[in-house]
């Protein structure tokens, strides 16, 4: 939620912060705004609700005068709609300063009635005012951005990410963090501030990531980071691991296009580096320590969304393969419920972003409740990690679209490559049956790129069914799961209920639902599978196809038990059970973004939905 960039140097800062809010995009936003200080000190703004274009359209009739010096701001609104006069930036100082702002800041009532008593007036109906004008006192006070915004963030409460410019301090930036993403780029007679690397990387691929409650200044020549106190902090910087263009289309029509057809390479290179003579070795997890696993007796899996149904079919694997129980929970439930938690926890957070707030808190809560914490995490420099005692990294490069595809399936891998080096350390399987499952994984790229290929036919399926007003998923066991998944991307993209149940449910209550020509997408598991369920699923199509419903199944190749009682079967090609919803999701990927684009409807971009929940 809400894109943020910040700049200082040589170039036009406009320039820098269009291109930088434009690669933010896919955060989610419904509102638009920069300010800009000129060279000879005037601070100019222009914010627009709506898309970025309008914004855009309203610099090309008014353009604002050239400077070094800015800061721009995408609005996911959270205090007040989404209006003209509610965007970003607000002003304080009787104009003399701009604040733009990610989060929430829960004691925005209080400061506002002591600003009021004061003689302070508002315009916005947005907690982010407040604080522009909390600072514009400040400043006011001691006559320096600095000092004045340390002041004013020391008296904030909630989560927020802020940056602030004064017209008195050109070429000075100055931003601050508390449980929202905020990160430096590092470049060579100007710096960057971004809510994540893609607001800059077109510049650098280096950057800093802020820590929790410290505050940055960044001048053309320098960065300069404090704790919320002033004292100095140290900070390291890294390497961002792809360029601008992996953020880019290239030609594709869509991102979720480009990023579904990106899937064989997400899973190859989440892999790369980790297969080592048959064994998963990960050098991530080299400082946790193998004894630290040994002494783990449960795992708690917390993620929210699309991440959680990555944790749900990991614990169908882990289980079987580590012989250690594995729960998954919802982060937003989690904390609240008062867990029962202890030394022998080990907590896997997953979130593609690293920013998840619920995902964070309960993080935070499960280590200080004595737990350890692991993530599974696909963005360098991420709060979530720097809170885990480690991280095991996906690889699959920026995802810009607001639904996951990509990200899913490589988070998949990731849970996967733990869960069998989990086994190997704690000796629960053995150096054959480590080797072969370790060359299923391998082979999942490959068997991805089929299935992409055969693909025209679910397409076609999606544009003969775009008047579908509902569609129902059933799969068991791992495809139970993928059900679930199926039935998100649709909801997320064509706006159309869509519900995912496990298959031995149906006759509980959901078979109710069951009218002719109702569609049900069935995730077959495979015939050769030991726990028997083939026969199961079998029985439960031919029930629903009894009453009336139109059955799409995704079965494997070769699987002739289904075709006396499925309207059309989507095959997929023979993998071992367990590895068969990596490739079973993507003809629900690609049916959802089918049908979605049928509609005349944003796959990138949903309503109402932004790519990284950055607020509880």
């Amino acid at each position: 939620m809400c894109g943020i960039v910040g700049y200082v140097g040589e170039r036009s800062s406009l320039d820098v912060l269009m291109g930088g809010l434009r690669r933010l995009e896919y955060r989610g936003y419904d509102s638009a705004g920069v300010a800009v200080i000129d060279e000879g000190g005037s601070l100019e703004t222009a914010k627009r609700a709506g898309k970025l274009q309008v914004l855009a359209d309203e610099l090309e009739r008014h353009p604002l005068a050239e400077g070094g010096t800015g800061i721009g701001h995408t609005r996911w609104a959270t205090h007040g709609g989404p209006t003209d006069r509610n965007a970003h930036p607000h002003l304080g100082d009787d104009g003399r300063l701009a604040l733009i702002h990610n989060g929430i800041i829960e004691n925005f009532s209080e400061l506002k009635a002591e600003l009021l008593a004061e003689g302070f007036a508002f315009e916005s109906e947005t907690d982010t005012e407040v604080a522009a004008v909390l600072l514009g006192r400040e400043f006011h006070e001691v006559g320096e951005l600095r000092e004045a915004f340390r002041r004013t963030v020391g008296r904030l409460e909630g989560a927020f990410t802020l940056l602030a410019v004064h017209r008195d301090q050109p070429g000075l930036v100055v931003g601050a963090r508390r449980n929202s993403p905020l990160v430096i780029g590092l470049g060579e007679g100007e710096n960057f501030l971004g809510s994540d690397v893609a607001a800059f990387v077109e510049y650098t691929n280096r950057a800093v990531a802020i820590g929790q409650d410290q505050i940055v200044s960044i001048t053309a020549d320098g960065v300069e980071v404090t704790d919320f106190d002033g004292a100095h902090v140290d900070v390291e910087p890294f390497e961002v691991a792809w360029d601008a263009s992996a953020a880019e289309k290239g030609g594709w029509s869509s991102f979720m296009r480009k990023e579904v057809a990106e899937q064989p390479e997400a899973v190859q290179k989440t892999i790369l580096g980790r297969a080592v003579d048959g064994k998963v070795v990960i050098p991530e997890l080299e400082a946790f320590g193998d004894d630290r696993l040994r002494d783990i007796h449960r795992i708690t899996v917390v993620a929210c969304g699309t991440a959680s149904y990555a944790g749900l079919v990991a614990k169908y694997a882990i289980e079987q393969w580590a012989r250690i129980p594995v729960e998954v929970e919802l982060s937003h439930e989690f904390r609240y419920r008062e867990p029962v938690l202890d030394e022998h926890t080990l907590v896997v957070s997953i979130s593609q972003s690293g920013e998840t707030m619920d995902t964070l808190m309960a993080v935070k809560y499960a280590r200080e409740q004595g737990a350890k914490a692991i993530s599974i995490c696909n963005t360098q420099g991420a709060t979530i990690p720097r809170e885990s005692d480690a991280v095991v990294y996906t690889h699959a490069g920026p995802e810009v679209a607001v639904a996951s595809t990509k990200a899913f399936v490589a988070q998949i891998t990731a849970l996967y490559l733990f869960g069998l080096h989990l086994a190997r350390v704690r000796g629960t399987l053995d150096d054959a049956a480590l080797a072969e499952n370790l060359a299923e994984l391998q082979a999942i790229p490959e068997k991805l790129e089929a299935v992409l290929g055969e693909s025209d036919g679910v397409a076609q399926l999606a544009h003969w069914m775009a008047d579908t007003r509902s569609v129902l998923f059933l799969g068991r066991h791992v495809g139970y799961p993928i059900a679930l998944e199926g039935a998100l991307k649709l909801k997320e993209l064509a706006y159309i209920h869509a519900e995912g149940f496990a298959a031995g449910e149906l006759k509980h209550g959901p078979i109710a639902l069951i009218e002719p020509g109702q569609p049900v997408f069935v995730v077959v598991p495979s015939p050769r599978g030991s726990q028997n369920l083939h026969p199961k699923v079998v029985s439960n199509i031919q029930e629903i196809r009894a009453r009336g419903a139109r059955v799409i199944a995704i079965a494997e190749e070769g699987d002739a038990a289904v075709l006396p009682f499925a309207d059309e079967v989507v095959r997929i090609p023979l993998a071992a059970p367990l590895f068969e919803p990596l490739l079973a999701v993507v003809p629900l990927q690609v049916f959802a973004m089918e049908l979605a684009e049928a509609k005349g409807l944003d796959v990138d971009q949903p309503r109402n939905l932004a790519k990284s929940v950055t607020v509880e």
